[in-house]
């Protein structure tokens, strides 16, 4: 087998070639993952699809082939990808938003693969510290949701030949499609996800892709670096899905302040300090508190913002996952 048809599909030049339909976006991609596609074809492949723009039908067919592939995992309550490059964000206060959620009883399932992060400003580097277990299989999955109510796998945990697809971007030097699957990938089957881009286009592609995948809940904004974040100073615009139907929501700054979310700190160290209470960061709260309402949002919570705040507030300050 070869995945030569499918670039020829989208290849032909003005006026014949076409975008991939669901079916076909499906089998190109089962067939690259199954090691049945020559490196050249897939980099062509990937590449015509960018020129072109990626369509909802395809980033679907893509994401159902991708899951089709991965090993069984327990559903949680909320999916929360992290692929952002991170050229452009600080510290990862989302995690501490995560664990928030995670806390009221909503189970939550990071997965993700970050490049050309700095060491201790990373999101790996940050995990164990705020205490989020990272779970490389899925019994280690289910143990971590079961006890600490949130679990990180990495992506090379779960499907290393998606990490080599997306590892591509140094060759051929752009991001392709499979930046976009991985986010809507959803790999426990949750009902609720949660998605970041750094350009805002992408929103109503993964909302429509979301759609067409069959999701319920979905909520996406351009985020800090293109993760999950909310910047408090700063109107943010939500795209995704309630009910399985399309939506779309505003909200306003929470924080009268012109700071940027990409401060300059680097020590992780603050991350813990702030849940502790030993840091006083009234821009930081807020980045975790925002976040984690928008989540709380997305699960359906009535009040999010209030009851990310009630429970910001009564929080346990023990870090231990």
């Amino acid at each position: 087998m070869t995945i030569a048809p499918y670039v020829r599909i989208l290849g032909r030049g003005p006026g014949r070639s076409r975008s991939l339909t669901r079916e076909e976006a499906f089998e190109a991609l089962t067939l690259v993952l199954n090691g049945e596609a020559a490196p050249e074809a897939i980099g062509a492949m990937l590449m015509l699809m960018r020129m072109k723009g990626e369509v909802p039908d395809e980033i679907a067919g893509f994401a159902e082939a991708a899951r089709a592939s991965l090993p069984a995992l327990p559903a949680p309550a909320l999916d929360w990808p992290s692929y952002a490059a991170g050229r452009t964000r600080g510290l990862p206060w989302f995690l501490l938003s995560a664990r928030l959620v995670a806390s009221a009883g909503y189970p939550v399932l990071m997965h993700g693969w970050n490049s050309h992060q700095s060491e201790h400003a990373s999101v790996r580097h940050a995990l164990p510290l705020v205490g989020i277990p990272v779970a490389e299989t899925a019994d280690a999955v289910a143990a971590s949701l079961e006890h600490a109510g949130i679990a990180y796998m990495p992506l090379e945990a779960f499907s290393p030949r998606l990490l080599e697809l997306l590892q591509l971007r140094t060759h051929l030097g752009l991001r392709s499609c499979i930046n976009t699957v991985l986010r809507v990938l959803n790999p426990g089957g949750a009902a609720a996800s949660v998605q970041g881009v750094f350009h805002p286009p992408y929103r109503e592609l993964q909302q429509d892709a979301g759609a067409l995948l069959g999701l319920p809940a979905l909520t996406v904004i351009k985020g800090g670096g293109g993760e999950f974040e909310r910047n408090p100073a700063k109107g943010v615009a939500g795209y995704g899905l309630r009910g399985g139907a399309a939506w779309e929501q505003g909200w306003p700054e929470l924080i009268d302040e012109t700071r940027r979310l990409n401060d300059g700190e680097t020590d992780p160290a603050r991350l813990v300090a702030l849940w502790e209470g030993r840091l006083d960061d009234p821009f930081s709260e807020a980045i975790v508190v925002g976040t984690a309402a928008l989540a709380l949002d997305t699960l359906g919570v009535a009040g999010p913002e209030r009851a990310a705040r009630e429970l910001w507030d009564g929080r346990t300050r023990a870090l231990a996952a």
